[in-house]
């Protein structure tokens, strides 16, 4: 993380004149840039490509220039970057010679929401979608709440967040005095937030490349906990081993902890899982020693059954009542690239997902397979991180045996320089299903389309440009009318 200015208090950013943002058009980057425009502040930024994104920005009031020059931090009065951004960025570059404050994109987001109720959700997985969960309930309840969430919030009154300036992706600047971000550990960078409510999900180590190892990751999870302000609370997954640990430790350092899950020692107890297929979602229950509150979601799986029941202990803690909190999660309709439908065609149904981490993976598929009926599910996968793939591998095969035909193309290298012994192949060769490596993206879309029959259910899966593959995969359907070599098998 960039250096705190002022002995380490965040200082009022309107008095530092112009924001700049390197990378704008990231999720996490335009939320915050489109809720600095939305306060009042003079807002730049520059993107290596254009885009939705880049014209959302525009018309929230930000100026947004398309590729990287040195000249567009001239006159800023702070520059805002996430960890993808590198030092041989030329704006970054200029920024720290001529000493401008620089700062990272979660100290930017504390610093405009310091005055804020903020409820702060972190973990391994599950935050955007807990997120998002905690924002649509508040938004039900009447608190009018802010948020940025790296992901599109909707509800199933629509997309909340595409109505038109000043909301920009997964930000939105509401008039309430409550704030709900997703806090990431992947650089540590959620230590910068003090929340009122901490929402913990679980702690599975990853970001081995940050941290170095599975101690450093927890420990990291310990501080965040210990930033709760005074008179606050961690809502903390009694059935995750890492989350129900930090619990414990929380409490015994003085922290107000409300945990939730299966688990019979759960503060907040939830039932067990049952899937509706025919409306992609299913039914859970919650329960805080009050009696038994009936969750109803839209979306499908388990683990969607547990990051509900977080946002409704949030919402509790803020006030909310039960019976209120359970009628706004059922509004709750995904966030994007989260089970988000992409379409169907020749009978085949087509949906994309962000899961990157095998467990993510696994939990993904679990979740599928009622969907599917009486169909496959067939997952087109793309492994993001060289580090990450070489990492979990095992675990990455162990998941995808789960589906029924896997076609893994090439590793996205994202912030990582490639390493030529790691690619797609890695976790092929772990697999004992059906699943084939196609190193090229466009390629091994129309191989997973190829395997597809009427009836299926086609997963685009992973944190890179695979989610530009579901419109392939969607034509190629469209081209041989949904029965590839399996139909009739």
């Amino acid at each position: 993380m960039t250096a705190r200015a002022h002995g380490g208090e965040l200082v009022a950013m309107a008095a530092r004149g112009r924001v700049h943002l390197i990378g704008v058009g990231g999720a996490g980057m335009s939320a915050v840039a489109g809720l600095l425009a939305a306060r009042g502040l003079a807002v730049s930024g520059s993107d290596a490509r254009g885009g939705p994104v880049v014209e959302a920005l525009r018309a929230a009031g930000v100026t947004v220039h398309v590729g990287h020059d040195a000249a567009h931090v001239e006159g800023a009065g702070t520059v805002v970057v996430s960890t993808a951004i590198r030092e041989t960025n030329p704006e970054l570059a200029r920024a720290r010679a001529a000493g401008t404050t620089v700062l990272h994109r979660s100290e930017a987001l504390a610093s405009l929401l310091a005055d804020r109720r903020t409820v702060a959700v972190a973990g391994a997985h599950g935050k955007t979608t807990t997120s998002a969960m905690v924002a649509v309930t508040l938004e039900h309840a009447g608190l009018a709440p802010s948020w940025a969430i790296g992901g599109t919030v909707r509800a199933t009154a629509g997309t909340r967040v595409t109505g038109g300036p000043p909301d920009v992706g997964g930000g939105h600047h509401g008039t309430g005095d409550v704030v709900v971000v997703e806090a990431d550990e992947s650089d540590g960078s959620f230590l910068a937030y003090e929340p009122l409510v901490a929402v913990v999900t679980n702690i599975e180590p990853d970001h081995l490349d940050h941290y170095g190892t599975r101690e450093a990751f927890e420990a990291a999870f310990r501080r965040f906990a210990a930033r709760v302000r005074p008179g606050g609370w961690l809502v903390a997954c009694a059935d995750d081993a890492g989350s129900s640990a930090l619990a414990a430790h929380a409490r015994a350092h003085g922290v107000q902890v409300r945990t939730y899950g299966m688990d019979e020692e759960a503060d907040v107890r939830v039932g067990p899982w049952v899937p509706e297929p025919e409306r992609s979602g299913g039914a859970t229950w919650v329960d805080d020693g009050a009696g038994r509150v009936p969750l109803v979601l839209a979306v499908p799986g388990a683990h969607n059954g547990l990051d509900a029941a977080a946002a409704w202990t949030a919402a509790r803690l803020l006030g909310v009542d039960a019976e209120v909190a359970a009628a706004g999660l059922a509004t709750f309709a995904g966030t994007g690239r989260r089970f988000e439908d992409r379409g169907t065609a020749g009978g085949v149904r087509v949906v994309d997902d962000y899961a990157h981490h095998p467990t993510e993976v696994a939990a993904l598929l679990r979740a599928a397979r009622p969907v599917a009926g009486d169909g496959r599910v067939l997952v087109l996968f793309q492994p993001h991180l060289f580090s990450r793939t070489t990492a979990f591998a095992e675990e990455f095969a162990q998941a995808l045996d789960l589906a029924d035909v896997v076609v893994v193309t090439d590793v996205y290298a994202a912030r990582e320089d490639p390493d030529p012994a790691v690619s797609g192949a890695t976790v092929v060769d772990r697999t004992t299903g059906d699943a084939t490596f196609v190193p090229d993206r466009l390629e091994a879309a129309r191989a997973i389309a190829a395997r597809a029959r009427p009836g299926d259910l086609v997963l685009t899966v992973g944190a890179g440009d695979v989610t530009e593959l579901g419109p392939v995969v969607l034509e190629h359907l469209r081209d041989v009318g949904g029965a590839g070599p399996d139909a009739g098998r």
